[in-house]
């Protein structure tokens, strides 16, 4: 047989358990058992006593045997309060998957959902004269690469697994987020491979060697194993969520304008015909830093030349002074020949005579 597609036109909601998500076997009149069975997860019955929990062992459960009375199998709870707020959250839970809009709808007939591949959606489901899903063909459940992906599965009336029958999940779907709503009661005949969370309104039977990946979990009446094993989802992994982060603006605060003192400065001197004259004392200048609109003091710079007036601080230059000397004396020793030159000239000129 073919594999057929089904698309999904909707996304189905998650169905919040509350108290009862810890409980891997949730009945109502009586849990009974063929050991041995293997369950990972809580087991509980409410409102009927635990002298109803029948053939079930503390060893066959990791977890803990609740009962409403504190009587049953060696070891259990007595916890009514809990039980009660379990068997509330189911019922809340049972109404929410029922009242989801369906995505597609499968006519009652034999085998609906065996050979379908679907995708995330609620599926509408009627009564299988033999049953829902047969071993010629697996049930498919695709989460299309979503962790999140959701199936909700409504029963119009009960749901059955044919022996040997498999539920399968690929490209990301986990059974944590798969619910059965069965409007009667399910039967998930031997060797069945299940997915999913049942929450049946009547009952649910499960015959021998049974794997549900999930929880069986019945409101009104009884829960029937018989060698089977049930893992109850301790979490559901959540496909990350892409944040995206706007930067922040941040304003750069204007600069602000510093005053540096450029120093002060005492007016130099200089020696004219032996009369020092002395400039007077320079001033401290100032200077800014020019910020955002700001504007800029233009200061002395430092080496500015010697003037003898207000200015920068700044030492004598020596060398220079010694340069102005030797000029001096040289232009005056220059000064001195020429004028014994011209003396000597006049001195040696022959006299005029007289006629």
């Amino acid at each position: 047989m073919g594999t057929a597609f089904v698309p999904s036109a909707s996304a189905a909601t998650t169905v919040q358990l509350g108290t009862a998500a810890p409980f891997a076997v949730l009945g109502g009149t009586a849990v009974t058992d063929v050991p041995t069975s293997t369950i990972l997860g809580n087991v509980g019955l409410s409102p009927d006593p635990g002298s109803n929990i029948t053939g079930l062992t503390q060893g066959e459960v990791t977890g803990t045997i609740y009962s409403t009375d504190g009587t049953g199998p060696a070891g259990n709870v007595n916890n009514p309060a809990l039980l009660t707020q379990a068997k509330n959250d189911l019922t809340t839970a049972y109404v929410s998957a029922a009242g989801q809009t369906p995505t597609s709808t499968f006519s009652a007939g034999d085998n609906q959902l065996g050979g379908q591949t679907l995708t995330p959606g609620v599926y509408a489901f009627g009564h299988a004269a033999t049953a829902n899903i047969t071993a010629s063909s697996p049930l498919v459940l695709n989460g299309e690469g979503d962790a999140n992906a959701v199936f909700v599965f409504q029963a119009s009336s009960d749901l059955i697994t044919a022996s040997g029958s498999v539920v399968e999940l690929e490209n990301g779907a986990q059974a944590c987020n798969v619910f059965w709503q069965v409007s009667s009661s399910a039967a998930l005949n031997s060797g069945s491979t299940f997915v999913g969370t049942i929450m049946a309104l009547t009952s649910a039977t499960l015959s021998a060697g049974v794997t549900v990946h999930g929880r069986v979990l019945v409101r009104n009446g009884d829960v029937t194993l018989n060698s089977d094993t049930i893992d109850a989802p301790t979490s559901c992994a959540v496909s990350p969520t892409t944040t995206t982060t706007t930067p922040t603006a941040t304003t750069t605060p204007a600069s602000t304008a510093t005053t540096t003192p450029v120093g002060t400065g005492t007016g130099g001197s200089i020696s004219t015909n032996g009369t020092t004259t002395t400039g007077g004392e320079g001033t401290t200048g100032t200077g800014s830093a020019a910020g955002a609109g700001g504007t800029t003091t233009a200061v002395v710079p430092t080496g500015f030349p010697h003037t003898g007036f207000g200015g920068a601080a700044h030492q004598r230059n020596d060398d220079l002074i010694l340069f102005g000397v030797l000029l001096l004396g040289g232009s005056g020793a220059v000064f001195t020949v020429a004028a014994r030159r011209r003396r000597k000239s006049v001195a040696q000129a022959p006299s005029p005579t007289r006629s």
